[in-house]
Formats: structure tokens, sequence, C-alpha cells
């Protein structure tokens, strides 16, 4: 059986973009209680948060683009560029975990999920390293 790097790379990117999403629901589902979330930036306009805003669609928009960039090449420095990446979102899984505890009041689910991604991208980190390793395909 071919080992497909590639693919795996697609998967776990998905997998991640997934668990990321459900990460924000679950953040923002006390809203439909008529509770208030853990942690919120009181603002009177969407321009106070606009910077927020747009460090979100940065975080959701660079893992789209791998998995885009891993279905069109394989060339060794969009490989190099694409591990240097995963390791970008692996310290930042990390960081947000320990902050995430370090909120007045944990929410365990949540960092039962933060774990699960946390692994995933510990998963996608070493797939990546590998992929990086292997030799270039020059067929295609």
């Amino acid at each position: 059986m071919a080992i497909n790097y590639r693919q795996k790379i697609i998967n776990l990117w998905i997998v991640f973009l997934l668990g990321t999403l459900f990460h924000t629901q679950l953040g923002l589902m006390p809203l439909f209680h008529g509770l208030d979330v853990v942690e919120s930036q009181p603002a009177t306009s969407l321009n106070e948060v606009s910077g927020i805003f747009w460090l979100m669609l940065g975080f959701f928009i660079l893992p789209m683009l791998a998995i885009i960039g891993n279905t069109f090449t394989e060339n060794k420095r969009y490989r190099v560029i694409h591990f240097g990446l995963t390791i970008f979102y692996g310290v930042m899984n990390l960081i947000h975990l320990v902050l995430d505890l370090l909120l007045p009041q944990v929410i365990w689910y949540q960092i039962a999920l933060m774990v699960f991604l946390f692994l995933i991208g510990l998963l996608l980190i070493f797939v990546a390293y590998q992929w990086m390793k292997y030799p270039v395909n020059r067929q295609n």
C-alpha cells in the first residue's frame, strides 16, 4: 500500500478545522440559553472587535489554504513551509489550552475538546514531518 501523506494531512486539517469550529460553537452555546459566556470583551461596535475577527479569519483561512496547497503541490519548499505552519498551530493550540485552564471558571468539556485538538495537532506535525522528509515524486 502506497503512503499518501498528502491525503492524511488533508484529512487531519479537516478534522482540526471541524474541531475548532465546534470549540467556537461550544463557547457561544450559553448565549442561546440566556447565560453569559465565560470570557467576553464588551464592545459597543463591531469596529472595536474587528481586530479579533481578522485574527480569527486568518486562523481559519491558513489551514484551508494548506488543504488547497496539499491538494495541488508536493514540492520540497512547500513541504517545509507547511511543516512550519503545523508547528505554529501546535504551539497556538498549546497556548490556548493553557489559557483555557487559567480562566476563572474552567469549562471541562472545552478542555477535553482542546486536548483532542492538541493531539490532532501533534499527529499533524508528525505526518507533516514525515512528508517533508519523503523524497519528492519527480513524475508529477
